[in-house]
């Protein structure tokens, strides 16, 4: 379905005035922040309560000499060499029921990038529940060595968008590789862009 007309200059102004909240700044969220940034999305919000580490090298936009820092500092920093003119908030938080809503309440759209379906289903309940105006696009199923073809992203109802093959949970015989992680990251990008641009099918 076509969205609103609008020129280059247009579409570069609208997202420049654009907000994002990233919730989780892994393998998707960090991967989803720098494109967003380089798509023209100047003012984020960046969520995590972790810090860098080894293991996360694989498929996280991260390096070496920033291991054992915390998540959303060492993004921010690469962030920043990508455009120093980012805005950048950093909330070195572990998400909850109780602080969401207050976390993410004055972005125009909220990715969803955490680790544990727990912890999934929660953010997607309270945005749904709480901000059910603010666009959300989460992700389910990126593990294994699956055609990256099957990733796809889908709107189940108004405003959410979901990214993955929604099948294939992080377990024995399916790790994460950066290939694949980095297709859902690029999907959940490009629906939270084509939203930002009034795009309203995925």
């Amino acid at each position: 379905m076509a969205g609103p007309v609008q020129t280059d200059a247009e579409m570069r102004a609208t997202l420049a005035a654009s907000s994002v909240a990233v919730i989780g700044c892994g393998g998707l969220g960090s991967n989803v922040a720098a494109m967003l940034l380089r798509s023209g999305v100047r003012t984020l919000t960046l969520i995590d309560f972790d810090h860098v580490e080894e293991s996360n090298l694989n498929r996280q936009l991260y390096f070496r000499d920033q291991l054992g820092r915390p998540k959303v500092e060492a993004l921010a920093e690469t962030l920043l060499r990508i455009d120093p003119e980012a805005r950048l908030t950093l909330v070195r938080e572990r998400v909850t029921e109780a602080n969401l809503v207050d976390l993410v309440c004055e972005v125009d759209l909220i990715v969803e990038a955490v680790d544990g379906a727990d912890t999934k289903a929660m953010v997607v309940n309270a945005c749904m529940r709480e901000l059910p105006t603010t666009p959300l696009v989460t992700a389910s199923g990126l593990a294994g060595l699956e055609s990256a073809n099957s990733i796809v992203t889908e709107r189940p109802c108004e405003d959410l968008y979901l990214v993955g093959d929604l099948t294939s949970d992080v377990r024995a015989g399916l790790p994460l590789f950066a290939s694949r992680v980095m297709v859902a990251a690029a999907h959940q990008a490009h629906a939270a862009i084509r939203r930002l641009l009034g795009y309203v099918e995925p």
